[in-house]
Parts: C-alpha cells; structure tokens; sequence
C-alpha cells in the first residue's frame, strides 16, 4: 500500500472527527442537553436519604457488644454497640474512687464552709462587743484625764497662792501624765479592733476588714466545689461513653465494626440512615422567582405516583454549566437555572432511591 495514500486518508479521518465532535459541541450547546437542562426540563429527582456516620467519642476499647445489624430499624438512646470493659476496668473503678472522692470532698468543703460562715458571723459578734468595751474603756480613761486637767489646774493656782505644798502639784502632774497614757493606750487597742475600720459610732453599720476577709474565703469555696462538681460530671460522661446509643431514629445501613474488634475513638462504626430524606430538582428563573425557603410543595413518585408533600430547604443558582451558553435563541431566563432541594414529609411507600417529579403547574399556582 502506499504509504502517501494512507497518510491522507488517516488525515481525513482525524479532519472528520474533528468536525464531528464540533458539530456535537455546537448542538449540545444551543439545545442545552446537558445534565442540568435535561433536569430543568423533566424537573425530577432521586430521593436521598441523609446518612450519619456513628463512632465512640473519645474512647477506645475492644468491641464486646453488637447491639444491631444492617437493616434494623433503631430509635434515638437506643443501644448500638458496647466496648469491653476489661481494657478500661481499671480507668472505670478509677472513675468510680474519684467520684466517691470528690463526692466526700463536696460533702466536706460544704460543711467546712458553713462552719466558717458561722465562725465570721461569732467572730464579729464577739469583736463587736469588744468593740463596744473597749469604747467605753476609752470613755472612762477619758473622764479620768478630764478630772487629772482638772485637779492638775487646781492644784497649780493653790501652790502660786501659796496654799498648799509643791509635791501635791507633783502627785496631780503624775496622775495628769497617767491619766493621758492610759487615753492612748485604750484608743490602740480600739483601734486594733476596729482593724482600719472607720468608728462611726454605730456598731450595726461597721464593716470589720478582718470578718470580710473570713466571709470571702468561705464564698471561695463555693468555686472549689463547683470545680469538683465538673470534675465528677466529666468523670461520668467519659464512662457513658463506653456505651454507644443512636443519636435519631434511624435504619441500620452498613455495620463497619464487628465484635472482637479494637475500635478507636472517633473511628466510624455504624453507618445509620435518618429519616430525613430529600431530592432535588433544577427549576429556570421564571419559575424560581416565586419560590422561597420553607414553601410547601407537592411531588409525584414515578413508581405509583404517589403524592408526596415536601418543604423547601434550599433554594440556590444551580452550577456554572447551567448558565448562558452564548445563545440568544432563548431568553436569559430560559438558560439560567436554579437548584431546588426539598424535604419530604415521612410517608408510608416512599423510600430513598424512588424518582420524584414535580409538575410544572406547582410553580405557576404562587
């Protein structure tokens, strides 16, 4: 064969390619038969169940308990799986000492605070009546001083007249000096008492320093038995969390863990499929201007056609490739299209994986 007769006719099987796949390209455009346009037209969807993925928080362990299988139905708290406590017996009954610890200690730093509470309220009672002594200690030496001036004064006017001798004046100056010692000395010890207290006077309306220092340090323990309290209920989530339980009403869709297994924490072991369930069609412009998030709407199942009401959870611009396509033989309106998730009502018939339509006249009825 020669060899210039089949270079020029694989040429013109490459040229022919190409046109074929630029004549497909310019169809595909202007027709719009993409996923999207083809959603827009037929306004279907497959029903999706939201699945959650379930696993041991924090903990790990052998599994010992396999509560469930695939395809059972579950409802919320109830017991999927368990770990063996024979790798966490010792953390359990340590758990166990510290909560009947911490248990003992809230007991004590209670009873230990209402004593000092009551030890501040004795104490003040008992320094306020010192206080009162001690201010009429202070009184009475002051009296005593008023009289020592007095006789003091008296006997220096006798002795300048002459009428009595010099050592009565010496005997009324030493009393006076006594007497003025004993003032100060009894205001220091008042003042001790009131410990930088303010004297106004009124006993009721003192604030002793030291008696509001006792009462903070009692009100402190209240924080340290609230820290104790966290303490003891940390202790006892981590323990409930050998035992896992379904956190929704669900069906069982795949067990990933079978019992003998080590699991660690965080690791998937069961995957449940909710009973929130969804599909989601594409909808142009025109008709999504008259929707909104958390309107009503009514699908029909393909199979049966079963009417199947849902609310809208999403109302958003679909995909870029759903846009204009540099046509202008239809409107903008036409070209642009819009994603629609809805959410069905629970509804005897209707599993995950049905198709759902909705029909046109749901959108020209708003």
């Amino acid at each position: 064969m020669n060899p210039v007769n089949t270079k020029k006719k694989a040429l013109r099987v490459g040229v022919a390619f190409i046109a074929l796949l630029f004549i497909g390209g310019l169809l595909l455009m202007y027709k719009g038969h993409d996923a999207i346009a083809l959603g827009m037209e037929k306004k279907e969807g497959i029903l999706t169940a939201e699945q959650v993925k379930m696993s041991f928080d924090s903990v790990s362990g052998r599994l010992i308990s396999q509560c469930v299988n695939e395809g059972d139905e579950v409802k919320k708290g109830d017991i999927i799986m368990q770990l063996d406590s024979t790798d966490t017996d010792l953390a359990i009954e340590k758990l166990q000492a510290q909560i009947a610890q911490l248990d003992a200690q809230i007991r004590s730093q209670g009873g230990t605070q209402a004593i000092n509470y009551m030890k501040a309220d004795n104490d003040e009672t008992q320094s306020f009546r010192q206080i009162d002594q001690q201010r009429a200690a202070v009184s009475a030496a002051a009296a005593t001083l008023k009289n020592s001036q007095i006789d003091y004064q008296r006997k220096s006017a006798l002795v300048a007249a002459g009428a009595v001798a010099q050592s009565q004046l010496d005997d009324a100056t030493m009393a006076l000096n006594v007497a003025q010692a004993n003032v100060e000395q009894q205001q220091q010890l008042l003042d001790k008492l009131l410990a930088g207290a303010r004297d106004t006077g009124d006993t009721d309306s003192l604030n002793l320093p030291t008696i509001a220092q006792q009462r903070q340090a009692a009100s402190n323990m209240s924080n340290d038995i609230d820290a104790l309290s966290q303490q003891k209920q940390a202790l006892e989530v981590q323990k409930e969390r050998l035992t896992l339980r379904a956190p929704e009403d669900g069906k069982v869709l795949k067990v990933l863990a079978k019992e003998g297994e080590m699991i660690s924490p965080s690791t998937p072991v069961v995957l449940l499929e909710s009973n929130r369930a969804y599909y989601d069609i594409y909808i142009s412009e025109d008709q999504a201007k008259g929707l909104s998030e958390g309107d009503t709407i009514m699908g029909t199942t393909v199979a049966g056609e079963k009417q199947v009401s849902g609310t809208i959870r999403l109302l958003t611009k679909a995909p870029g490739f759903a846009d204009l396509k540099q046509s202008r033989e239809k409107g903008q309106a036409d070209l642009t299209g819009f994603q629609v998730r809805i959410f069905i009502d629970p509804q005897d018939g209707v599993v995950p994986g049905m198709t759902i339509g909705v029909k046109d006249s749901e959108f020209t009825k708003r």
